[in-house]
């Protein structure tokens, strides 16, 4: 494992270690556990349909956890009988996901924020490496000074990638808020990005217990791009 990933304070990845800038959606019974449960099982794996719809509505629930951190507007709205005094976004995030697993997990953040600009990146592991090398082959993305980010990737495993991505995309601007959000992280990877990123506060619906030799999350749930959309060469 790459030492520079190590942490001179390491995070202990128990469930009810949430911080201001740390959220484990999955420390407490919810229906996101279900989901969860669901991706990482090897049976219903084999349905890629599933697989897909449940990374969906994880984005979905983890959108709704960051949306009470947003800023509204108060406005009173006509119906039908009267008015209703009400509470409207002020203004609708970033979205930023890490092609091609990030897919279906940025689908379900888009469902909820329908009105959000998008941003993507291709970034990857170069296999064969002695070390966790990651290569940024594309990157687009809206203005971002002092907008909402929220960087999405389902699996947060060294988080060299995400921290690769995040900082490439500096050069569209400097977001006022950033927002990470992963379904499965390693211990080692949530450090890294705490430590590389001071100014984001990471959504995770579970951390697991470590990365293996290969930096590959344990227990994890495998390659959720290849779970998605099937196998690659």
């Amino acid at each position: 494992m790459d030492a520079s990933l190590n942490s001179p304070e390491p995070f202990t990845a128990t469930a009810s270690q949430p911080t201001e800038r740390l959220h484990i959606v999955c420390a407490e019974p919810s229906i996101a556990n279900h989901f969860l449960a669901e991706l990482r099982d090897v049976e219903i794996q084999q349905d890629s349909l599933r697989f897909r719809v449940n990374l969906q509505r994880l984005g979905e629930i983890i959108a709704t956890r960051i949306s009470t951190q947003l800023s509204y507007t108060p406005q009173v709205v006509r119906t039908p009988l009267g008015e209703a005094p009400s509470q409207l976004l002020r203004d609708f995030p970033v979205l930023a996901t890490v092609l091609r697993a990030g897919l279906p997990f940025h689908q379900g953040f888009l469902n909820y924020f329908d009105q959000s600009p998008s941003a993507f990146a291709a970034a990857y592991r170069i296999e064969g490496t002695a070390q966790v090398q990651v290569q940024l082959d594309y990157l687009t993305a809206p203005r971002l000074d002092e907008r909402v980010l929220i960087l999405a990737d389902p699996m947060l495993a060294t988080g060299k990638s995400l921290v690769q991505t995040y900082r490439a995309m500096l050069r569209f601007g400097t977001p006022r808020q950033v927002h990470i959000a992963a379904v499965i992280a390693s211990p080692e990877g949530v450090a890294y990005v705490m430590r590389e990123i001071p100014e984001a506060t990471l959504w995770i619906a579970a951390v697991d217990e470590k990365l293996n030799e290969h930096a590959y999350i344990v227990p994890g749930l495998g390659d959720a791009g290849d779970l998605a959309f099937g196998s690659k060469l």
